[in-house]
């Protein structure tokens, strides 16, 4: 693949620099991509009515990451693993998948800004079609991940799946960035701790500089939450046998990432590790419990769902909107228009 130029409206063609945001879904694609596209010389996706304006869905040339079971759990098929002989990888589809995005972009921009949540396992086949690309890299701590994504009760999986969805992603995200020849990478906790640190590397990284007063304003009040949450499955749930067990099993497994199950969490960590003696057979039996308590819910959700969709299909018009005029409407503050490209 060659790199690509691209025309702008005065007739001038431009050399392109892609940066594609990537990270598993809740560890802040979304506000780092957002800030990114802020940056001088950017240009990001903004307003194209696509799920959190993100790439993977105004493109058809390689499958979106609900098809291999969204949130917690894409990373486990083998098929969202796309590399350099992917046989999607053709001259015809790099053509079709930039002309995609490149109707969204600023074209008077010469660094397109792409997040979607997926392309953590797609870097290598991203830059066999983008030659001039740049990988943005954010991790987020496991337990906020995890927590996050259990919010979807429609797609929820355990506790402990969710954990081993973070570590295999990562592990597979370890290998094919030996390949990639421009790869940054930061933590969530650190970019909230100091987003003008951040911002400024990013924008060295990529060639670019940080605007005055056009970022995004970033907190880290968010992840606190998950960890008062986890902090109290631990040590006053009534499953935290479970949850003890969990986090002894897989606490070594993050620290290599720099994160733990245990500490910082309260309680005794002696506690924590004894939880990992009660056995195999009982620990299996723990995870075999939750999976089938998740998988009762997803169902549950699932069938009112359809249940909704089933009534709405057959209730005649006259009394969709009589019930519509009924419903009492919300009274919405308007926010300030965002900026995704300077």
């Amino acid at each position: 693949m060659t790199t690509q130029v691209m025309s702008t409206q005065d007739g001038n063609d431009i050399k392109r620099r892609y940066v594609f945001i990537c990270g598993l879904h809740r560890s802040g694609t979304s506000l780092l991509g957002r800030n990114v596209a802020r940056l001088e010389n950017c240009t990001g996706f903004k307003d194209t009515g696509a799920t959190e304006d993100e790439g993977q869905f105004l493109q058809d040339i390689y499958p979106i990451s609900k098809v291999y079971g969204g949130a917690g759990r894409f990373g486990f098929d083998p098929r969202a693993h796309l590399t350099e002989i992917s046989p999607l990888l053709t001259p015809e589809n790099a053509l079709k998948l930039r002309q995609s995005w490149e109707r969204y972009w600023d074209r008077s921009k010469a660094i397109c800004v792409e997040k979607t949540p997926g392309n953590l396992l797609k870097t290598r086949f991203l830059q066999a079609m983008f030659p001039e690309s740049y990988f943005i890299v954010i991790r987020r701590h496991p337990v906020s991940v995890s927590m996050a994504n259990q919010k979807w009760k429609g797609d929820l999986a355990a506790i402990h799946n969710l954990f081993e969805h973070w570590l295999h992603c990562h592990a597979l995200l370890d290998e094919d960035k030996k390949h990639l020849k421009h790869v940054y990478e930061l933590s969530y906790e650190d970019y909230v701790r100091d987003p003008g640190k951040y911002h400024a590397e990013i924008a060295t990284f990529i060639g670019s500089r940080v605007p005055e007063d056009l970022m995004e304003p970033v907190t880290g009040v968010y992840n606190q939450k998950y960890f008062n949450q986890w902090s109290e499955l631990l040590n006053t749930s009534p499953l935290k046998g479970y949850y003890r067990f969990v986090a002894a099993k897989y606490d070594a497994l993050f620290t290599k990432y720099g994160y733990s199950l245990m500490k910082g969490f309260g309680g005794n960590e002696e506690q924590f590790l004894g939880a990992n003696r009660i056995g195999e057979t009982a620990g299996a039996l723990y995870c075999l419990l939750a999976d089938a308590n998740a998988l009762i819910i997803r169902l549950a959700t699932r069938s009112k769902g359809y249940f909704r969709r089933q009534v709405r299909a057959h209730l005649p018009e006259s009394l969709k909107v009589r019930i519509k005029d009924a419903v009492p409407k919300p009274t919405h503050v308007k926010s300030p228009p965002t900026i995704a490209s300077s």
